[in-house]
């Protein structure tokens, strides 16, 4: 459930809205004060523990601000941004796995600088809301993921089945702040917001080795990235995607090469009849021009209509339906989503897991709940059964593990009983006996 944001804040976020929508030249130049007004820092706050999180380099955790007292807590940050005396923590630098293989670096910064981030955000998100191009729906109030995924269907459904399925080379460490900050600079021209903007973008990473020994990276010297990580930084990685987004427009592209682009955060596709080739050269160069670059190795151009390609977790193009084996232009879960899920049940139901079973239930209803939320569209019941089968495999051998069953536990842990007593979520919903033949 969101949190509902107060009357006064709304107001003011409408009316920075209307400003910037109605007037696209204006700048604006009295904002750091609204980044420092006590409701809104308030706000962020409550924004940022609703997100939770783990601490940033200092340790502090949102127990510990509360023990000591949130209002002065607030009250101090609040002293240091009006006094212009804030100065951002070293962010704690992570390495997490990538769903393809290898890591990526997860900068987390203090709660302190989460909380000042999200006030900044709630102030410029709206100005910068009203330049954003209908192409994108990364990040953005109102859009969603499952918007773009509707819309790449539709599109390919109606003949744009030429597709540039793009990647881009580390786009988030690469984003260049010279030009990021000109992007600012031209709708906001508060040199105190500016100056705020730069120190986040600047700020050093903390890395630990095995050993525990600190190790500092980046800092003032960095150039170029928005810290993956940051509360602010999805926001100023729109910003700078819609430099490209923009020219698309403005050299009507679509006319071009008869086609449409759909833009999720780093991620989007190009989706043509007939044009696809000029429409990524025209891309490429576009991008080296902004300081970006195409990884060529992962961008292809395919035929949505005789093979596949994936999106958002999507793969979409021809499938055969199961009733009549007529082909069709679908969309469905792809199969890394599905090795995710299953990758991540795996982990939850291992022999090592001491919690009991109302907690590893709860983890588990909840995993899949969320999935399903999220791949709710298009084609779901082959992916749903695949994960049904895994699941049910899973608890039943967790089960019996835990319960010293021999065999397989097939009849102590029948499928009526994980689904049933169990209170394991299904995703399918068959009766049970039908389920017993589908799943075995």
């Amino acid at each position: 459930m969101s949190l509902e944001t107060p009357d006064r804040i709304r107001t003011l976020q409408r009316k920075l809205y209307c400003k910037a929508k109605a007037e696209p030249a204006f700048r604006f130049y009295l904002l750091y004060d609204k980044v420092c007004r006590p409701d809104i820092l308030a706000h962020a706050w409550e924004l940022a523990r609703r997100n939770d999180g783990a601490p940033g380099v200092d340790g502090v955790s949102f127990a510990d601000i509360e023990r000591s007292g949130v209002d002065e807590w607030l009250a101090a940050l609040r002293e240091d941004l009006a006094s212009m005396t804030y100065r951002p923590a070293p962010v704690r630098r992570v390495m997490i796995p990538k769903p393809g293989g290898g890591e990526r670096p997860l900068g987390i910064p203090t709660i302190r600088d989460r909380v000042a981030q999200t006030a900044a955000k709630l102030v410029l998100e709206p100005i910068f809301e009203a330049d954003l191009e209908d192409s994108a729906y990364g990040y953005r109030p109102q859009r969603s993921a499952r918007d773009a995924i509707g819309k790449t269907h539709r599109l390919i459904r109606q003949g744009f089945t030429d597709v540039v399925d793009a990647d881009l080379s580390r786009y988030f460490d690469t984003i260049p702040h010279g030009e990021l900050l000109q992007c600012v600079a031209r709708r906001v021209s508060d040199r105190h917001v500016l100056r705020l903007i730069k120190l986040w973008l600047r700020v050093p990473a903390e890395e630990r080795d095995g050993n525990g020994r600190r190790r500092m990276i980046g800092g003032k010297s960095n150039k170029q990235g928005t810290p993956q990580g940051g509360v602010i930084s999805p926001l100023l990685a729109n910003l700078y995607m819609n430099r490209f987004l923009k020219l698309w427009r403005l050299r009507r592209c679509d006319e071009a090469f008869r086609a449409h682009l759909i833009n999720y955060a780093d991620d989007f596709v190009i989706l043509s009849r007939g044009h696809a080739h000029e429409a990524l050269a025209w891309t490429a160069a576009v991008m080296t021009r902004i300081g970006l670059s195409i990884n060529e190795e992962k961008t292809s151009v395919k035929d949505a209509r005789t093979e596949g390609f994936d999106f958002l977790g999507y793969t979409f193009g021809p499938k055969y339906s199961g009733s009549n084996g007529q082909k069709y232009l679908g969309a469905s879960p792809s199969r890394k989503s599905l090795k995710r899920i299953k990758t991540k049940i795996g982990d939850l139901l291992v022999p090592g897991n001491k919690g009991t079973w109302p907690q590893v239930q709860r983890q588990l209803n909840g995993l899949l709940a969320g999935w399903s939320a999220y791949f709710s569209y298009g084609t779901l019941a082959p992916a749903y059964r695949a994960v049904d089968r895994h699941v049910y495999t899973r608890v039943r051998r967790f089960l019996a593990k835990r319960h010293k069953v021999g065999g397989r536990g097939t009849r102590s842990f029948s499928m009526n009983v994980i689904f049933g007593e169990r209170g394991v979520h299904r995703l399918i919903r068959i009766p049970p006996r039908a389920a017993a033949v589908s799943l075995q």
